[in-house]
């Protein structure tokens, strides 16, 4: 799998999925300030990339023995994916809203009945994981029994990896953050000094911004 890791990065970096901002970052809808940024909803324009992507999660789905009956994905920047990876492994999919609608049957999964069904939840991104577990709450609630997270790349924050240990959830991720710097950096893609900077992000991103004077 760590071959599957430097490839999935390097096409996140092909493609332009990830960009990088250390002197002019951009603030996340959690409040987070970042000089980093991922944009997997793209995938789909690049059916070539994305083929690696979804036979990563195969590959994935198969070494880790996950079980599952269902696959899900969290609206929006999920959907694609999962429903691509339910075709393909024959299995149904279904979507997870992030609020109810205030019209029509209200239903926070849609798609089909979960209820005593193994779900597979499917992101395209974790940062903190209140999104991805928003959505595990909607799915145990339908009645699915959710113990599996698969995205196709994490930040890898502690208090992410907390967040899924106390919902009883296992986050796999296809590759992470600390990679795609790698691989980035033999790119020249920064110098040095921004390494520096989102390293420094990657360790506390919280105090980051502070430190840095944004």
């Amino acid at each position: 799998m760590r071959e599957l890791a430097r490839k999935i990065a390097k096409t996140l970096l092909k493609i332009g999925a990830v960009g990088f901002k250390p002197k002019n970052p951009i603030t996340f809808k959690s409040g987070l300030i970042s000089p980093v940024y991922v944009d997997n909803r793209i995938f789909p324009f690049y059916p070539k990339e994305w083929r690696l992507v979804i036979r990563g999660m195969k590959n994935l789905i198969k070494e880790k023995k996950l079980l599952l009956d269902v696959v899900a994905g969290v609206e929006a920047a999920g959907i694609p994916h999962s429903a691509t990876l339910g075709y393909e492994l024959n299995k149904p999919s279904v979507f997870v809203r992030k609020k109810t609608k205030n019209h029509g049957t209200k239903k926070m999964v849609e798609g089909g009945n979960v209820k005593r069904k193994k779900v597979l939840l499917i992101e395209d991104l974790v940062t903190t994981g209140s999104s991805s577990l928003a959505g595990v709450k909607s799915l145990r609630e339908a009645g699915a029994q959710v113990k599996d997270c698969l995205v196709i790349i994490s930040y890898g924050f502690k208090e992410a990896e907390k967040a899924f240990e106390v919902a009883k959830v296992k986050l796999h991720s296809l590759t992470d953050f600390h990679i795609v710097l790698d691989e980035a950096g033999k790119l020249g893609k920064f110098n040095k000094s921004e390494r520096k900077i989102l390293d420094d992000w990657l360790s506390q991103p919280w105090g980051w911004a502070k430190k840095y004077g944004f």
